[in-house]
């Protein structure tokens, strides 16, 4: 906590979960029981380091398997105790479940072509600004939760790219292709009291 009666700076970390055991290489999107490969274990573990000697003072979890996962080794390091949030919950996306990259993608056929029409939503499923208000309120409860500490948010690939787009001012569509945001990383957002003060990424994983 800030002395001197000065705004708390408090710091809210977004991480991205580990890498997923996905032989079919589907989009599994909120599918259940999908969970971290050998990898994203290691990657998980390596990322959980980073906040050994941090204050963090709360640890928000995805429902999903995989953020469980990738939040385990970082309650051990922080001494916190996951708490789950269904606001941190994947992005939903009527192509759960279909390949949906390279030459045999389902999104050849034309039966799906009807979803991609408006990509700025993206008509495909949960609009962008939907998932930038729930995953900002988490933020905003964290940001409470931990005032002149730290908390960590463990959740999933566009959920942290909708709240650091927003948070820098960016228009929410975006190209996929482009994004900022690897295999657990860790994307933070630094705040002096209620007011964001910038944006900060690292990849403690890079290289597992």
């Amino acid at each position: 906590m800030a002395a001197g009666g000065d705004a708390p700076r408090t710091i809210v970390h977004l991480v991205r979960h580990g890498e997923v055991h996905n032989p079919d290489r589907i989009l599994y999107g909120r599918l259940p029981g999908y969970r971290l490969s050998a990898r994203g274990r290691a990657q998980a573990a390596a990322t959980a380091a980073s906040f050994a000697g941090h204050d963090v003072a709360a640890l928000y979890v995805s429902p999903m398997l995989r953020t469980r996962q990738t939040a385990e080794p970082i309650a051990e390091v922080t001494g916190c105790a996951q708490r789950v949030r269904g606001d941190l919950i994947e992005a939903g996306n009527d192509f759960e479940g279909l390949h949906v990259r390279g030459p045999r993608s389902d999104l050849w056929h034309p039966r799906h072509w009807p979803l991609l029409r408006r990509p700025g939503v993206p008509s495909w499923g949960e609009p962008y600004t939907a998932i930038a208000d729930r995953i900002g309120a988490v933020i905003a409860e964290a940001r409470a939760a931990a005032a002149g500490r730290e908390a960590v948010l463990v959740t999933h690939q566009l959920c942290v790219v909708a709240a650091a787009r927003r948070a820098r001012g960016l228009r929410l569509a975006h190209n996929p292709a482009r994004r900022q945001c690897e295999l657990a990383s860790v994307t933070s957002l630094l705040f002096t009291g209620e007011r964001l003060d910038g944006v900060r990424y690292a990849e403690p994983a890079a290289g597992v």
